[in-house]
């Protein structure tokens, strides 16, 4: 630690817990030189050569003079892998283990082994490598033979299998022409460049941008996107690891193509994974039915909310909601972050700033106005405390290799942390949100839960040696960090259905790891407030929606430092098509309320507004939609052509559905938008104009909105003039057709939802619109476009 770390620190967090940091580096770093096994001399290991097989349902098992590989095709197609004895469960990802796909059947191959399906083959060599291919012999993805490293003294020599504390290395070869997507949450993205990307949850400390990795929320899940097709691998292994991709190169037709490659490192844990192929639509149903359909959000969490880090007072969140309403601008919610608490403490309220929570909520409820609480895991170290007392009692927090309590520093001073990988401490944490509801809170905001500890040197989170329960197997940090915020949301939704049967939870997590859409979204964290931040928010939402992710967006200007009107309006004007739709800054940042930045953003972001409002319709049944098919609102351009390379390239522009097509501004001073188009005819919503795809089109983006296309054909919900809902129609092309959906329900419980079916087309020169099992449509309907 050097003399600006410490400045920094004491900056961050205040001079006394700045203090306290520094202790809580040294104490984390004295019980990891104490609590974790030393560094041992090892030896590298690979498979060796086939032994013989094991036919079971679903595939088998090839056995190796050193380990052994299990392959095993779920219903569904899902194919799984595991090398030396590990199988799909435990796992933290699964929503549950598939059954066998009984038809699939390991057979004799020329060079080893297949297993053939309905939709994929695999092959697997007599030394260990694995072939993915489509039914139609394709090859998508070929896994080498793993390299895993064992102490010296440990013999496996007669085919064991690599301890759980064994590091290894996987290498595996893509196609030249594939695109990669996913690793969680990457500013860089949406497409993965060739580079080394960290599998470990971290809290970069100060507002991110671009170049900033890894982040709040990493996972092993890669969407790989060629034209010979799509598929997503998923190792199921929370242990810290890295990711190197290499970029493949063509041959120029002289069939020498370098493929694509991706070499694996993880430092413990189990060799396994999970390979799903098919369209990109069929790859995340498939791959949601595996780890969870995403959580359905209320119908209000679609709608616009407001935070800041520093309301500081109930009459500030009184006087922010007046202005919302005074100025006829729609708000659904206030979030409030830690200066609500009595001292930053979880669970608790500062009754000199909030005399009367309740009656604040349901003073802002009668304007349709609700709150959203912040939630932090540590826990202040304080008898007295109740959640503190109430937790010793229980035995309910992450303790040392001794069996001491683990210690870290947070907002509250010192602090220690429950152990959510443990059922019974899930079960008691999540009784405690009876007292969110209580104070008439709506939903709650997770954050700081990578888990982090301040310091002003080393790692942020807690000791590497401090030990989890890990549903009863036993662990520690290196295994269970990853996956603590899943755990913690896990927590915190089984307890809101638990208190609240009746209703649909609302929670959102700044981390997380795969299968967290389960028990809700997620947002950017803390983006910088320039224009590299508004590109990083857009990357993030779109690559953790390709991870089965869909419900995110981002700090609307970013968290710190001041946005000029031109970069917020067209944050706020981007950020209205995202399915969390959030404004939010630090203490220490300027305003965030739209009238804060001058008359003519005022009135071009309150126009973003109303658009907002009027598309909740469409965005209600995307995210119905979402719940049954795991596919994301927000998708990028190639979503219905992976084969376009062009588009698979196309990282600033967005599809909201299959109906509508954002163009944000992201570039300081622009007034143009130059843009690719998918196939087929889009309509400026605007404008009115058409315009044909596949090609290159400019077109206007004035300061007073972003370009935002229709594809012909689509027919879009939208709430009407008068409240109820009518239908926007786009004019399909001649001899064509087109359609759409409309979902509704009640907006927050469970009951099945309503599925209407529309189609459109042209006949004698008129738009017709039908309603599937209906002689009438049964809406208003306006069409738009030239037929």
């Amino acid at each position: 630690m050097d003399g600006q770390d410490l400045v920094r620190s004491l900056r961050a967090v205040g001079s006394a817990n700045g203090l306290r940091s520094v202790r809580a580096g040294w104490r984390r770093h004295r019980t990891d030189s104490r609590g974790l096994p030393r560094q041992r001399a090892e030896r590298a290991r690979v498979p060796g050569s086939a032994q013989g097989t094991e036919p079971l349902p679903g595939g088998g098992v090839v056995r190796f003079a050193r380990s052994d590989l299990r392959v095993r095709v779920a219903v569904g197609g899902a194919v799984f892998c595991g090398w030396g004895g590990a199988g799909p469960e435990p796992s933290y990802a699964l929503a549950g283990c598939p059954e066998a796909d009984g038809r699939a059947v390991i057979e004799p191959d020329k060079d080893g082994w297949r297993v053939v399906s309905e939709r994929v083959t695999v092959l697997v060599s007599r030394h260990g490598a694995v072939e993915f291919r489509t039914p139609g012999g394709l090859l998508l993805r070929r896994d080498l033979p793993p390299r895993w490293w064992d102490p010296l003294e440990t013999d496996r020599a007669e085919g064991g299998s690599p301890a759980g504390g064994s590091r290894w290395v996987q290498r595996s070869e893509t196609a030249a022409d594939g695109a990669v997507f996913g690793l969680g949450g990457r500013a860089s993205g949406p497409l993965l460049r060739e580079g080394v990307y960290r599998l470990w949850n971290t809290d970069p400390g100060e507002a991110f941008g671009p170049d900033d990795d890894p982040l709040y929320i990493t996972m092993p899940v890669q969407l790989v996107v060629a034209d010979a097709g799509s598929h997503l691998v998923f190792h199921d292994n929370p242990w810290d690891g890295r990711v190197a991709l290499r970029d493949g190169e063509e041959g120029a037709g002289s069939g020498h193509d370098r493929p694509g490659g991706c070499e694996l490192r993880v430092d413990g844990g189990p060799l396994r994974y999970w390979v799903l192929t098919g369209t990109p639509a069929r790859i995340l149903a498939g791959w949601t039915a595996l780890t969870g359909r995403p959580a359905l959000p209320p119908r209000w969490a679609l709608g616009y909310q407001h935070s800041r880090w520093g309301f500081g007072t109930a009459d500030e969140v009184r006087r922010v909601a007046a202005g919302y309403r005074d100025r006829g601008l729609p708000l659904s919610a206030l979030h409030l972050d830690i200066d609500h608490l009595d001292g930053h403490r979880v669970f608790s309220v500062d009754k000199e700033r909030f005399p009367d929570l309740p009656g604040l909520a349901r003073e802002l409820g009668q304007d349709g106005v609700r709150l959203v609480s912040i939630i932090d895991p540590a826990v202040k170290e304080e008898p007295g405390d109740p959640v503190y007392d109430s937790g010793t009692a229980a035995d309910a927090f992450v303790r040392d290799a001794r069996g001491r309590k683990v210690q870290g520093v947070v907002w509250p001073g010192e602090a220690v942390y429950p152990d959510f990988t443990e059922p019974r401490v899930r079960k008691w944490w999540g009784g405690f949100y009876a007292e969110r509801l209580a104070q008439g809170f709506s939903g709650v905001w997770h954050d700081m839960n990578e888990p982090v500890s301040f310091t002003p040197f080393g790692e942020t989170t807690l000791p590497r040696s401090a030990r989890h329960s890990l549903e009863g197997r036993g662990g520690d940090h290196r295994e269970a960090h990853n996956v603590y915020a899943l755990s913690m949301a896990r927590a915190g939704y089984e307890g809101l259905r638990e208190l609240r049967p009746d209703v649909r939870p609302f929670l959102f997590s700044r981390s997380g790891w795969a299968g967290m859409q389960r028990y809700g979204g997620t947002w950017s964290g803390d983006v910088s407030s320039g224009w590299p931040g508004l590109r990083a928010s857009l990357s993030l939402v779109l690559g953790l929606g390709l991870c089965g992710v869909p419900y995110s967006g981002p700090d609307v200007g970013g968290f710190d430092g001041e946005p000029s009107a031109e970069l917020y309006l067209r944050w706020f004007q981007m950020a209205a098509y995202f399915p969390f739709f959030r404004t939010h800054s630090s203490i220490t940042a300027g305003r965030r309320e739209p009238w804060e930045f001058g008359p003519e953003v005022l009135e071009h972001a309150g126009a973003a507004l109303r658009e907002r409002e009027r598309l909740l319709p469409y965005l209600y049944t995307l995210a119905h939609m979402a719940r049954r098919t795991g596919a994301p609102y927000v998708r990028p351009l190639w979503w219905n052509h992976p084969g376009d390379r062009k588009l698979r390239g196309c990282e600033d522009a967005f599809q909201v559905g299959d109906a509508l097509l954002v163009a944000p501004v992201l570039e300081q001073g622009s007034n143009l938008r130059s843009l690719r188009l998918p196939r087929g005819r889009w309509y400026d919503t605007s404008t009115g104009k058409a315009h044909l795809g596949p090609g290159q089109v400019l077109l206007d983006a004035p300061l007073g909105r972003i370009p935002v296309l229709a594809r012909a054909g689509a027919v879009l919900p939208v709430a009407g003039a008068g409240g109820g809902t009518e239908l926007e129609v786009w004019a399909p092309a001649t001899g064509r057709t087109g359609g759409g959906l409309l979902v509704t329900d009640e907006g927050d419980g469970w009951a099945e939802p309503r599925v209407e079916r529309f189609t459109t087309r042209v006949e004698d020169g008129e738009v017709v619109v039908e309603r599937e099992g209906s002689q009438k449509v049964g809406y208003p309907v306006r069409v738009r476009g030239v037929v």
